[in-house]
């Protein structure tokens, strides 16, 4: 047959043709461990690398500069705040407080939903959890290149193993909130994450099947899923919730919480919970926007993400803006005499998920060539799982700084 031959495609009709190739086997001293090695390399080009740190340096120095820019203020306020407080202790007692001490009796009063509070706080410690245990595999070099199965099945048994993290720590602090009904609050922590991404992946995967893709998990990988959540996740949670009702730890508030709510006073547009919530997504969204791109043509497109090391440092820069944004916004928020922070701590956290969900729009329409319903609801069906997940794990990050930072400074105060 003529290599060189040409078949004519012109007409609508169906045509028979043979393709040929040939392979040429060279010997190699390298062991078959090893032989990857050269295309993991390829993301550690000097030109790759020179992007990737560049924009590290880049997020570095802005991180900094902003965080150092809001502590030096919001050092200086508070240290202004105390003197304020001490000199207002030594005058008169009958001088009307003003600012966040006034509402020293509202800001340890626990938030409404408790129960969907606590699961939610549950729940985003143990993704916590699960991205550490991640990262450490990855840092390792557990993760062989080209092989994405690993990843998959270290995320599903790790996250079947931390989910005990989930249940003592929804419960352990629903019973601190005064709750009652311990296994309903465990119930809800069990299906806060793990319902929706069901549902998701049901949905998922039933459009593969309709259109007989590869993508479609067969039923035996999807028992074997199902037997994991039934032997492992669900008795995992009840022992942790269990552990966390026996840990009988009562909620460590510095000032006595009053018997009635304080009215808030009327506040500006901007200090309502969306505007804030803008604002605290924005700057971790920042930082980890260029990082985005390459996770995002790695896990969507045909590039091998192997520098892990870089990525955790991002990560490690996202937690740290992240508190800290959410405190900043906590102290104006205390300080407008506005004492419901605790859902808006936790929501603010978690406002950077929204953010990456918006990028997955941008990258979909101007950076990626996927088109068709199947790719679409894969590419926004999934990313919105991974941005839900974000937001519980950003939340709880942003909710446990703000609390620390509310405990810090009521204790520095003398309260009646």
């Amino acid at each position: 047959m003529d290599p060189h031959s040409v078949v004519d495609l012109t007409e609508d009709k169906e045509v028979e043709t043979e393709f040929i190739y040939s392979a040429k086997w060279k010997p190699t001293d390298i062991p078959f461990e090893r032989r990857m090695e050269k295309y993991s390399q390829s993301s550690s080009l000097p030109h790759h690398l020179e992007i990737h740190w560049f924009s590290i340096i880049n997020s570095c120095v802005t991180v900094l500069l902003l965080t150092g820019f809001l502590a030096t203020i919001l050092m200086r306020v508070l240290k202004n705040d105390f003197m304020k407080y001490a000199q207002d202790e030594e005058a008169a007692d009958d001088q009307e407080e003003t600012g966040w001490k006034y509402i020293h009796g509202d800001v340890f009063r626990f938030p409404k939903s408790k129960s969907l509070f606590a699961a939610a706080l549950g729940s985003g410690t143990q993704l916590f959890a699960l991205t550490i245990f991640i990262f450490t595999l990855a840092l390792v070099g557990v993760f062989y290149p080209y092989n994405r199965g690993a990843l998959f099945t270290a995320l599903v048994v790790i996250y079947a193993l931390t989910s005990g993290i989930a249940g003592y720590t929804a419960t352990s602090f629903y019973i601190q909130l005064e709750g009652s009904n311990w296994v309903r609050n465990l119930l809800l922590t069990g299906c806060l994450f793990c319902g929706p991404l069901f549902l998701m992946f049901c949905f998922l995967n039933t459009v593969a099947i309709v259109y007989s893709a590869t993508a479609a998990l067969p039923f035996g990988t999807i028992l074997v899923i199902v037997l994991i959540w039934t032997l492992v996740t669900s008795p995992l949670l009840v022992l942790g919730g269990i552990a966390g009702k026996n840990s009988k730890a009562e909620f460590q508030a510095p000032v006595r919480t009053t018997k009635y709510p304080r009215e808030i006073p009327p506040l500006p547009w901007y200090r309502s919970t969306i505007p804030q919530m803008a604002m605290a997504g924005f700057l971790p969204f920042s930082a980890i926007y260029i990082e985005l791109y390459y996770i995002f043509a790695s896990v969507w497109g045909h590039r091998i993400y192997t520098i892990y090391s870089i990525l955790f440092i991002v990560f490690i820069i996202l937690l740290i803006v992240t508190a800290f944004i959410t405190v900043a916004l906590t102290y104006f928020q205390l300080a407008a005499e506005d004492h419901e922070w605790w859902w808006r701590s936790f929501l603010c956290g978690g406002s950077t998920g929204l953010f990456i969900y918006g990028y997955c729009l941008y990258y979909y329409y101007a950076r990626s060539d996927m088109s068709g319903f199947m790719q679409t609801s894969f590419f926004f069906g999934y990313m919105a799982c991974i941005c839900y997940g974000f937001f519980l794990m950003l939340g709880s990050v942003g909710f446990r700084a703000s609390l620390l930072f509310v405990r810090h400074i009521y204790r520095s105060i003398k309260c009646e």
